[in-house]
């Protein structure tokens, strides 16, 4: 047999003995027994199971029902969850290596403490979403719904949020170095502290964000609408550049880029 038989096989059978589990005691949602998953399982249903350290490695569960699954610890490896639904799921302490999230729903979802190499949240539902203290260098956000999201001391060096609504959004102590923020929205976002070393503002907005302490060092500013901010001063600018198009408090000024 094929290793994709092999691997469909080992998922079928562990689906198998999930919902012969499920048909014995209803009321019995323990699965942590099962912690490997590969293979294809599109549509699955898996809602409030518990999942806690479950390994899914090179597995599509795209359009997956996981709404209020226990995932904390599990292990996301080159699998697609592309559309799943993982709204109120608990997935504290997960890894998510080169994992495939595009337009999921994390709607009121923990995700705090994960650890993220390569993952791919575009155009991902994060409503509400606790990822504080999560490692998401790198990850791609393109176009994600961040609002009321929780990303204090959050690792996001090399992130790319173009385009991201991160309205009312909590980025305190949060480390966005080089990060791509271009066109995104910010308005009421929560920024005191956090760093953003050499990132990329052209296009985004702050409508009444907070940037009390935030580093600013050689950050790009060119575009970028930030006359409503708060908490903005001159020294903090003085580490930055921007152009024509910058917009900023009264007061303030910029040098070119």
């Amino acid at each position: 047999m094929s290793r994709t038989g092999v691997s469909f096989a080992v998922l079928t059978l562990a689906l198998t003995a999930l919902a012969g589990q499920a048909q014995a005691a209803p009321e019995d949602k323990d699965v942590a027994r099962l912690v490997s998953f590969g293979g294809m399982c599109v549509s699955c249903e898996l809602s409030g199971r518990k999942l806690t350290g479950a390994k899914f490695t090179g597995a599509n569960f795209a359009k997956a029902v996981l709404i209020g699954s226990d995932l904390r610890g599990a292990a996301f490896y080159g699998s697609n969850f592309q559309s799943a639904d993982l709204t109120r799921a608990d997935l504290r302490g997960a890894e998510m290596r080169g994992a495939n999230f595009a337009n999921a729903n994390f709607t009121d979802a923990r995700l705090s403490g994960i650890e993220s190499s390569g993952a791919n949240f575009q155009n991902a539902t994060l409503l509400r979403v606790d990822l504080s203290s999560s490692e998401l260098n790198g990850a791609n956000m393109v176009g994600a719904n961040l609002t009321k999201a929780n990303l204090s001391n959050a690792e996001m060096s090399g992130s790319n949020l173009v385009s991201v609504n991160a309205r009312d959004a909590d980025f305190r102590n949060a480390e966005l170095n080089a990060a791509n923020l271009i066109n995104g929205r910010f308005d009421g976002a929560d920024f005191r502290n956090a760093e953003f070393t050499g990132a990329q503002f052209r296009g985004a907005t702050f409508n009444g964000a907070d940037l009390r302490g935030a580093d600013l060092s050689n950050a790009m500013l060119g575009g970028a609408d930030l006359s409503g901010a708060k908490g903005l001063d001159q020294d903090q600018l003085d580490e930055a550049c921007g152009d024509g198009g910058t917009r900023l408090p009264r007061g303030l000024t910029l040098r070119p880029c």
